[in-house]
């Protein structure tokens, strides 16, 4: 015990205090005073079924850990409790909410007991506080945060815009981030193995064709492209897209055919968004007059 140094003894103060607290609010708040923190044994919590982030920075833990054995945990853990009949007497355990990271660093360094706040939570106040929490502390990878909005999606039917609200961000940036889950699964490791952003994934992500977003991936990771010229080869690779549906378009190519029988020059038809270009060749002005007295008869 000694050896954890004072960090401990501010981790485990004396049963007679207790400390108060605020915490964001969620869906539908049990509580919105302040709330006590208490001593629990850290053997008695469960992780949350709930946490979003997936993958924990070894390196990261050490360090909080570190952090910890000298100054203390600061800020206390969110749990619920849950109490099971046995046949002498009963069982209580803790499923943690918020302060995974927390958690683990405590284990790292066998700290018996944890402060923690005691609060009843339904499944989506569960998902919802570890989730705001990550994003508070920016250290959710991009694709956990995506798979923690598909269950708010899926799982409680809340809108995109209902989980902006939550989280606080734009309808819009829900919806980019959504999108990542569509992507390719060798880019999706990509975006975790930190060969590319946040913000190049988003800008693959609003790309149609998988191969097209694969060949733009190899592009960005062989040439370490910015966001900013990536941006720009989206771009060009939508121009040349719709280019090529427009030549490939049947419609548009018979009527081109049938203005060149007609008129006796070569036409061509540009399409560009609801309207177009109409191109007819000649070469000399009597061809031009030609083409006009048919146009106006």
């Amino acid at each position: 015990m000694q050896n954890l140094g004072k960090g401990l003894h501010s981790l485990i103060p004396p049963k007679s205090e207790h400390h108060e607290v605020s915490f964001p609010k969620v869906a539908h708040p049990l509580r919105l005073k302040k709330e006590s923190v208490f001593n629990i044994e850290i053997n008695k919590i469960r992780p949350n079924p709930m946490q979003p982030r997936q993958e924990m920075d070894r390196e990261g833990l050490e360090e909080l850990a570190d952090s910890i054995k000298e100054h203390g945990i600061l800020q206390p853990l969110i749990v619920t409790k849950s109490v099971r009949d046995m046949e002498k007497g009963q069982d209580v355990e803790y499923t943690l909410i918020a302060g995974h990271r927390r958690w683990e660093a405590a284990k790292i360094l066998g700290l018996p007991h944890v402060p923690a706040i005691v609060r009843d939570s339904t499944e989506q106040q569960k998902l919802e506080l570890a989730l705001v929490e990550n994003l508070q502390r920016a250290d959710l990878n991009a694709l956990d945060k995506a798979g923690a909005f598909k269950r708010l999606h899926d799982e409680f039917d809340m809108t995109h815009q209902e989980i902006a609200q939550k989280v606080g961000k734009s309808r819009e940036s829900v919806t980019n981030t959504l999108r990542l889950l569509n992507l390719p699964g060798d880019i999706q490791d990509g975006l975790r193995g930190g060969k590319i952003s946040e913000g190049h994934a988003k800008m693959l992500a609003g790309l149609k064709s998988p191969q097209t977003q694969r060949a733009l991936y190899d592009e960005i990771v062989q040439n370490n492209l910015s966001v900013r010229q990536v941006e720009q080869r989206t771009r060009e690779i939508s121009v040349s897209a719709h280019k090529r549906k427009v030549f490939h378009d049947p419609e548009i190519k018979k009527y081109a055919g049938d203005l060149t029988a007609y008129l006796g020059y070569k036409t061509d038809i540009k399409r560009s968004g609801l309207g177009g270009t109409v191109m007819i060749r000649f070469s000399e002005k009597e061809d031009l007059e030609k083409v006009m007295k048919k146009i106006i008869k």
